[in-house]
């Protein structure tokens, strides 16, 4: 492998400066991604747990759905889903885990009662339950979107800090090393070339004495 490099003692020092902040970037870098790594987990575990409950959930107030379709007809249920059960309404902000701000989602008024707008004269209890049931959902629902893009934006950094500590490890720090080595070298060549001929030319000045 060429080195570029131009021997002199003003490069060794610069570049030992280098290598010392790479090797201390690399840790700090190291470090934050162990750190990230440990919360993404945290967020994967509460991930999965939210979703095997929606999932569940939701496969429960579909069935309902259906049975309340077969005993109702299409047109009916839709009718009757016409207005919305309750109003929501949520807070969007953003929180900083690791210098990396995921999305916050905050439902407001969570203790609204549910109110069924439609009569119950000609639908189905099958509907009524469905429909409280998803209505209840709602804010788990929402937490799992929250959990699901912070854990989406996580994953990201996380790669980009691993490709980051990589190149450190890998690429930029082992070069500074090599460098710091041929120029070590060569500086200890051009000392000895020095005191060779300095002891040449002090055989030469006793020679011309003599």
């Amino acid at each position: 492998m060429a080195i570029n490099v131009n021997p002199t003692r003003m490069e060794l020092s610069r570049l030992k400066r280098r290598l010392k902040m790479a090797v201390r970037g690399h840790k700090l870098l190291k470090d934050k991604t162990d750190e990230m790594v440990r919360r993404f987990v945290l967020l994967v575990r509460k991930n999965m747990q939210l979703r095997v409950e929606c999932e569940g959930a939701l496969a429960a107030a579909m069935e309902r759905f259906s049975n309340a379709r077969a005993f109702m007809g299409d047109a009916s249920i839709n009718e009757a889903l016409y207005y919305p059960v309750k109003n929501s309404e949520v807070l969007v902000g953003t929180k900083n885990i690791m210098s990396v701000y995921v999305p916050t989602i905050e439902q407001v008024q969570t203790d609204q009662e549910v109110e069924l707008p439609y009569s119950f004269a000609f639908s189905s209890s099958e509907l009524d339950g469905a429909v409280i049931d998803l209505s209840s959902l709602l804010t788990k629902l929402i937490e799992l979107a929250e959990i699901e893009k912070s854990c989406d934006m996580l994953a990201d950094e996380i790669e980009k800090t691993r490709r980051r500590v990589n190149a450190l490890e890998y690429v930029m720090i082992p070069e500074m090393e090599t460098s710091i080595r041929y120029i070590k070298m060569k500086l200890d060549e051009n000392e000895r070339g020095n005191l060779v001929r300095l002891m040449k030319v002090k055989d030469m000045l006793e020679q011309d004495r003599a």
